[in-house]
């Protein structure tokens, strides 16, 4: 499968998934437990993913695993740093508003970038540099009120202490892709068997976090294992299952592309639930929201497109003709 095709499929994924999760509410609240959903979620990849392993060791060729504990042990870290990722993301919502969390999430764009560049030594060239910063602003201009509204005086007015706390939630979903996709690379093991390993840390992750709630606020609602289907309607397993299948496409991104692909999906989603929300629910478009979407239709052109259709390039024949920019950097370069 090509990854533009899967790319595309988990923009319109992630981009139903707000939508999904405002139609499961109730009287604008959850009569179902939220907490449950990433640990449905985690099972259901799993699920997924041992059918699939199972599928492919009845194949014509057998899939490699590699099962030594030096190579599992490394499996639970992105689980952890999710973990504290989402305290984080609590923690600065006590600090900063909504709309200038939102904002600043943009932030992880550009740090994913720059992760990727350092930690798997993937190359970018300054065009491509440019596209990225480029993406973070066009995602930032749509999300920016308009100063005459109300609550544009409410932008940069929190403490220290909520930006800090942004900066470091950015740098930990950044840092979690980034290792994710070491993970998925280091070897030639089979995807369905890594997927495996990795969602059996996350659900073991999330069951932690269910029995720390049943502690935390006692058991007047129950054990956590009475409450998973608990208020569960239709939609409500469509956020399941939306959310499952999210991950199980990202994980295919990770392995078969990278990282910088993840952030186009997810940012190009972005930009069109706010557009579908113009129709779902009467929400206004705004001239910022237009911005933003013509400065992140220009990053994508600027990233993905062939050499030749963003620069002029000297007139050689099919065979020499440089394909990439990079490949156009390296040819200018002066001999050494």
């Amino acid at each position: 499968m090509k990854w533009y095709l899967v790319a595309g499929l988990l923009t319109l994924l992630t981009s139903s998934q707000g939508i999904l999760t405002t139609l499961s509410q109730t009287n604008g609240g959850y009569r179902y437990d939220y907490a449950t959903i990433p640990f449905l979620a985690e099972v259901f990849k799993l699920l997924v993913s041992s059918f699939l392993l199972w599928r492919e060791c009845w194949g014509s060729s057998p899939p490699r695993m590699t099962t030594e504990w030096k190579s599992v042990r490394l499996y639970p870290i992105p689980s952890i740093i999710y973990l504290i990722h989402n305290n984080v993301q609590f923690a600065t919502l006590t600090y900063v508003d909504t709309s200038t969390y939102q904002i600043m999430g943009n932030l992880k764009i550009v740090t994913t970038a720059i992760l990727f560049r350092l930690f798997l030594r993937r190359k970018l060239s300054n065009l491509q540099w440019m596209a990225i910063f480029l993406l973070s602003v066009g995602t930032t201009t749509s999300q920016v009120k308009g100063c005459g509204e109300a609550s544009c005086d409410s932008h940069f007015s929190s403490p220290i202490q909520g930006y800090l706390l942004g900066i470091l939630s950015a740098c930990l979903s950044a840092l979690a892709g980034v290792y994710t996709e070491f993970l998925m690379k280091r070897n030639n093991d089979s995807l369905y068997w890594q997927n495996i390993q990795l969602y059996t840390f996350g659900a073991i992750f999330n069951m932690g976090r269910l029995l720390l709630d049943d502690f935390r606020v006692g058991f007047e609602r129950g054990p956590w294992w009475q409450r998973l289907f608990d208020g569960y309607s239709f939609t409500t397993w469509m956020v399941v299952l939306n959310l499952g299948s999210t991950g199980l496409l990202v994980s295919w991104l990770m392995k078969y592309a990278d990282n910088i692909v993840k952030v186009y999906s997810t940012s190009m989603a972005m930009l069109l639930t706010m557009v579908l929300s113009v129709y779902l629910f009467n929400f206004k478009p705004t001239v910022q929201l237009f911005l933003g979407i013509v400065i992140c239709m220009m990053s994508l052109q600027m990233y993905f497109a062939p050499a030749h259709m963003l620069v002029d390039l000297p007139v050689t024949s099919n065979a020499a003709a440089p394909q990439t920019l990079s490949e156009v950097a390296v040819q200018r370069s002066p001999k050494s």
